[in-house]
């Protein structure tokens, strides 16, 4: 099983909108999926509650019970675990880094976002975990000025991950009714950028699971 945590120490970058379409995505393109609620404000507990299905469970865990859930997650044949996270630091997010595999910082086009990524950044090399930045609510025009400046000022922190996912209706329409943005609007724009993000991620994920060192019997 693999893990991905959404991070950052800035609210309203989009994390738990995010988290519920790319769950939804991997869900469709086969991964049994699992997410992690570690956010206080339980966005995607409210989420799962509208959505009615049991096709992409939510519970809400303490950081004390991270480890044992995602080992518990993994023997029950959960492949990829999605955790969601306050906009701010804390014990919950800490764990979180800790367990992932991968963790992903969302951030906004906006000077306040992108400083709140700095000091996100800083963390997880403390940690010495593996992340990547992804740009979102990006304005529609995506060759703007503040759109190149936030991609270059994130690849300089440590990698932008592919695609840019722009400010779009149906991320928000999807999350009121408890669905992903690839449900709403199968064919749309926004289907297209998190069906690209997710194949984003899990070639990020395959990386990292190459790299991984080898675990030999005592």
């Amino acid at each position: 099983m693999r893990t991905i945590a959404f991070v950052t120490q800035k609210g309203g970058s989009g994390k738990s909108t995010l988290a519920s379409s790319l769950a939804v995505a991997a869900h469709e393109a086969g991964e049994r999926v699992f997410v992690i609620d570690m956010d206080p404000q339980h966005s995607l507990l409210s989420w799962a509650k509208t959505r009615g299905l049991d096709d992409v469970p939510v519970s809400s865990v303490t950081p004390g019970r991270l480890p044992a859930t995602l080992a518990a997650l993994e023997k029950n044949g959960f492949t990829l675990a999605i955790i969601d996270t306050a906009g701010a630091e804390g014990g919950s997010a800490e764990a979180a880094m800790k367990a992932a595999d991968l963790n992903i910082i969302p951030s906004r086009p906006n000077i306040f976002d992108l400083w709140a990524s700095e000091q996100t950044r800083k963390t997880l090399k403390s940690l010495r975990a593996e992340f990547v930045f992804v740009l979102n609510q990006c304005p529609p025009a995506q060759q703007t000025a503040r759109v190149e400046e936030g991609a270059a000022a994130l690849e300089a922190m440590g990698g932008l991950i592919t695609p840019l996912v722009l400010a779009r209706v149906d991320y928000q329409e999807a999350a009121r009714h408890g669905w992903g943005v690839t449900e709403i609007n199968p064919h749309g724009a926004a289907a297209v950028e998190i069906k690209a993000l997710w194949s984003s991620v899990k070639r990020r994920l395959a990386r990292g699971k190459a790299k991984a060192p080898v675990r030999r019997a005592a």
